[in-house]
């Protein structure tokens, strides 16, 4: 059974144990369940996962601040009467070669306000991503591969 799973177990019968199926209550148990996990980790062979859960968790917070940046920047651009979009589309070299990574890469980018992935080059090695404010090229580009490109490549490679 991989350590995850365990870890899913040990939340599920903490929150049953606590009779209350909440979110926070689930979470406090993962967060339990994965320190006994940890503590225990010498009997483990291994493992990757106390290495791997931080990065996910990194990724995540990354991904929902991306995320309320941009819906703030989209709103202030409808809200004003101004508009201060410049949009355009640019190829963003991909280090990320799996179809996994670069469906995560590609999909977290078109889930974030004011990107969009639109294709991928036939060597897999550029993703075209439309842009909604677009200031600098190559800044655009070192956010996307410094940011959600490295993370993901954290995650799925560690």
């Amino acid at each position: 059974m991989s350590l995850f799973a365990l870890n899913i177990g040990f939340a599920v019968v903490f929150t049953t144990l606590l009779g209350r199926g909440t979110i926070p209550s689930f979470l406090f148990g993962f967060f339990v369940g994965y320190l006994a996990l940890w503590l225990s980790q010498p009997l483990y062979h291994d493992t990757r996962y106390f290495k791997k859960l931080p990065k996910a968790i990194n990724l995540i917070g990354f991904f929902l601040k991306e995320l309320a940046i941009s819906n703030l920047k989209v709103l202030w651009d409808i809200i004003t009467p101004g508009h201060i979009n410049r949009p355009g589309i640019i190829g963003v070299p991909l280090t990320a070669c799996s179809d996994l990574e670069i469906f995560l890469v590609a999909n977290l980018v078109s889930l974030t306000p004011g990107t969009l992935s639109v294709d991928v080059s036939q060597d897999r090695k550029i993703l075209y991503v439309h842009i909604m404010f677009l200031d600098d090229v190559e800044q655009a580009r070192r956010d996307i591969k410094n940011g959600l490109e490295k993370r993901v490549l954290e995650v799925l490679r560690s």
